[in-house]
């Protein structure tokens, strides 16, 4: 599985399925609806019912343990945060999901972890660069995987790489609001690609 988490910020649960099709077919395996999105839970729910079995699904900017919940119900694994919520990150533990909060500092990251985090996810990416999280990268556990998101995408995935990212969250870059599928499977190959080509 490449470590990449394909955001779908902004798609409605009409052309949810296609994307995540699209997705799935060009090699993507992690899909978040943004809970921000137009009906996201309804989109959720369609897209882990027909690619649960080939894709982790879930939601991003979950915000509260509520929301860990209801995305729970929708069927998703995947609870993505801009922010580390202790809270929120231990509920999504609880019910055998995984847990990507937002950090920025080594404080976060490192609290993140100590109350369960999956994963962790750099945001925003572009407000430090690869120079920041190859800075963090040199204290942080090296089994606690770290995936830049917001400002990283298939041009500097090479230097991001080489300062420690373990994987990206890629929103506009592979969708945004009214792609159609086939527009989402070129820009999807195109991230698959870029990833492949790494050294």
């Amino acid at each position: 599985m490449r470590p990449i988490i394909a955001i779908l910020r902004g798609i409605t649960p009409p052309d949810a399925l296609a994307a995540a099709r699209a997705l799935v077919d060009a090699g993507i395996a992690r899909i978040e609806v943004p809970l921000n999105s137009p009906d996201a839970l309804a989109s959720i729910e369609a897209v882990a019912a027909a690619h649960g079995n080939e894709a982790l699904v879930g939601a991003g900017t979950v915000l509260t343990m509520e929301e860990v919940a209801h995305v729970h119900r929708a069927g998703g694994r995947l609870v993505v945060s801009p922010n580390a919520d202790e809270g929120v990150i231990r509920a999504t533990r609880a019910l055998g999901m995984e847990s990507w909060p937002g950090v920025l500092t080594p404080t976060e990251c490192f609290a993140a972890l100590r109350w369960g985090a999956t994963g962790l996810k750099l945001f925003p990416g572009s407000t430090g660069g690869p120079g920041h999280l190859k800075a963090m990268k040199a204290v942080l556990p090296p089994d606690a995987p770290v995936y830049a998101v917001g400002g990283a995408g298939p041009d500097d995935f090479a230097e991001w790489r080489a300062a420690g990212a373990d994987g990206f969250g890629i929103g506009t870059a592979i969708y945004a609001p009214g792609d159609d599928a086939a527009t989402t499977a070129a820009k999807a190959k195109a991230i698959v690609d870029a990833w492949d080509a790494l050294p």
